[in-house]
């Protein structure tokens, strides 16, 4: 990547990845495969530029990203699994091995395309979870005062679906401010906090793909055998 793709980097401080301080001689090293989330379908989307500045970065940082365009998506169990959208972002999920949500908030709350594509990404498949053990790193965009009510609610789904969300996270007010008319985000205090976002998310997801199954082996499921969990999880809800 070019020095001019990153136009706010200074060079001198901006540090690739040292990957043998993270990752075990015997653990993978092809690029971290992240995938990334945003929440809005306006022509000019601040949770879709942001989402663009960061993957800027995650590639800098020598990562495979791809982007959900979530237009088009239907809302949840108004479609079968099969639609041609849930299918993308679900292979998409399967694929990663880490994730960024960039959600507007609206009404105080994430937004309702957010929550849709995350309601789409199946809790189990089978006796599997295909979000476990996955890094998850959260960001949020507001057209008012800073908040942190998306954060906290993406943070809260997150854990539900069993991912290893990054201490760090990154909240932009008055975002009409923070970008300019190319959709750039300026430089500024925020515009470093998205850096370190960037940066936290790929050491975590270095330090713990390779022991994702170890570190998410629990005895509960251990007990139960694989056909038993699969029926549990998979039972009708009434």
């Amino acid at each position: 990547m070019t020095r001019d793709a990153l136009p706010n980097i200074d060079p001198e401080l901006l540090r690739s990845i040292d990957v043998d301080a993270l990752a075990g001689p015997h653990e993978p090293r092809h690029a971290p495969r992240l995938l990334v989330l945003y929440g809005s379908l306006r022509d000019r989307s601040y949770s879709r530029l942001l989402a663009e500045e960061a993957g800027r970065l995650l590639r800098w940082y020598g990562c495979e990203v791809r982007t959900f365009d979530p237009s088009g998506l239907p809302l949840p169990d108004d479609a079968e699994a099969d639609h041609p959208k849930v299918r993308e972002l679900r292979d998409l999920a399967e694929w990663s091995e880490g994730m960024l949500w960039v959600s507007p908030e609206r009404h105080g709350a994430m937004t309702g395309i957010m929550k849709a594509q995350i309601d789409w990404i199946p809790l189990a498949l089978g006796g599997v979870r295909p979000t476990q053990g996955k890094t998850l790193a959260v960001m949020e965009v507001s057209g008012g005062s800073q908040s942190f009510n998306a954060v906290n609610q993406l943070r809260i789904l997150g854990r539900w679906m069993r991912m290893l969300t990054i201490p760090n996270q990154s909240s932009v007010p008055k975002a009409f401010n923070e970008f300019d008319e190319a959709g750039r985000m300026r430089l500024s205090p925020l515009y470093l906090r998205v850096v370190d976002v960037c940066e936290e998310l790929v050491k975590f997801t270095w330090l713990t793909r390779g022991r994702s199954a170890y570190l998410t082996d629990r005895y509960s499921e251990r007990v139960e055998s694989a056909e038993a969990v699969s029926r549990r999880v998979n039972q009708a809800t009434h």
